[in-house]
């Protein structure tokens, strides 16, 4: 038997059966969605298993595709065969293609814009899509999975040898881009690229969905700090003195990582200038701190980490722009870039972990 032969018919023995690829595709496509979503909100290297586990992922629905396209390919190209349902199917392809395509070039360091958003945007937009495309080209062909096509221990050999030859295949990129010395080289464990410099024209400007409020003049502004405080104050722009500065690492999730001097307020020194932390009426001990922006933006961080934060006027030296969410914003350490809220108005002593706010992130800025 000839190599080619050989290496066919070994091929051939890997593959699941038709059904079992199609019900691992989807369970692939909304894993690969899950743990993109959840990366959002990863922001030290301790998390670096979820974004391998996010790429080996994917490497293994290029695999499943391959496969069930092999299968389909005929009603894909014979016009005789086309149903009404083809369009969707074409439509699937397109943006799995998309999402891969996409995922692929960033790695590998492509930094380009279409339009507002950045590659790696794009690829957050195709992987959405992709999961409803997934679930409604299925149930156009709906066949329940059966034991039989799950059962076999080969199964569990194919899917385990699946995700590590996606680890490898990350790892063989990674030395690629070393080896080459990419723009891809140079990207942190979340994916994002480095941008350098100091201060406001270091790094993009970016918000969250739709925010976009006006400049916010500064002899208007007020910072209120009240909710579960002894003595609720408001503080004008001028009152927020620059005098405490931290390093730290603003990682965007539309794909860019810098690092800044900045330059504000220590929040546990603001709550202090407010009496300090205080306790409702059944002397339960407030657990979380809110930072409210003028949009409606906001984020909650638990007290003890609240405390350590920063809420910065100065970025590099230079006051913070109104881009970059002046008069004033959050700076927390090892978040992601949206729960720094920029433009806050609001500092906001709670008992309670404030589920809302993951709504909030989708509406904010709509009118």
């Amino acid at each position: 038997m000839a190599a080619k032969d050989r290496l066919r018919t070994a091929l051939d023995r890997f593959e699941p059966p038709p059904r079992a690829v199609d019900w691992s595709l989807f369970a692939f496509v909304v894993a690969e969605a899950a743990t993109g979503l959840v990366s959002f909100t990863v922001g030290v290297p301790e998390g670096w298993p979820l974004f391998w586990l996010h790429r080996a992922l994917g490497v293994g629905i290029v695999a499943l595709l391959a496969w069930k396209l092999a299968r389909v390919r005929r009603r894909l190209t014979d016009p005789n065969l086309w149903r009404r349902s083809t369009a969707l199917s074409v439509l699937t392809l397109v943006a799995a293609v998309g999402a891969i395509g996409t995922g692929v070039a960033w790695v590998f360091g492509l930094d380009v814009r279409i339009s507002y958003w950045t590659l790696l945007s794009v690829h957050v937009g195709f992987g959405l899509a992709l999961v409803p495309l997934v679930a409604a080209h299925a149930a156009t062909r709906f066949r329940l999975p059966r034991r039989v096509d799950f059962e076999r221990r080969r199964t569990a050999v194919r899917y385990f040898a699946l995700l590590a030859a996606g680890g490898a295949t990350y790892r063989i990129q990674q030395g690629v881009n070393d080896a080459l010395d990419t723009a891809g080289a140079d990207r942190r464990f979340t994916g994002s690229q480095p941008r350098e410099g100091a201060g406001n024209a270091a790094f993009p400007i970016t918000s969250w969905v739709a925010d976009d409020p006006d400049p916010i003049d500064r002899d208007d502004y007020r910072l209120a700090v009240d909710g579960l405080v002894r003595d609720p104050v408001e503080l004008t722009a001028n009152e927020l003195a620059a005098d405490h500065e931290t390093e730290a690492l603003l990682d965007c999730t539309s794909g860019w990582y810098t690092v800044q001097e900045w330059g504000g307020i220590r929040i546990g020194d603001l709550l202090e200038a407010a009496g300090g932390v205080g306790s409702d009426s059944s002397d339960r001990e407030p657990a979380y701190v809110r930072f409210t922006s003028v949009t409606g933006y906001r984020w909650s961080l638990p007290i003890e980490e609240a405390e350590e934060a920063l809420l910065a006027t100065h970025v590099g030296g230079e006051r913070l722009s109104h881009g970059h969410g002046a008069p004033a914003r959050l700076v927390a350490p090892d978040r992601r870039g949206f729960q720094w809220v920029k433009w806050v108005t609001r500092v906001e002593v709670r008992l309670e972990y404030d589920f809302g706010q993951w709504v909030v992130t989708l509406v904010s800025g709509f009118d």
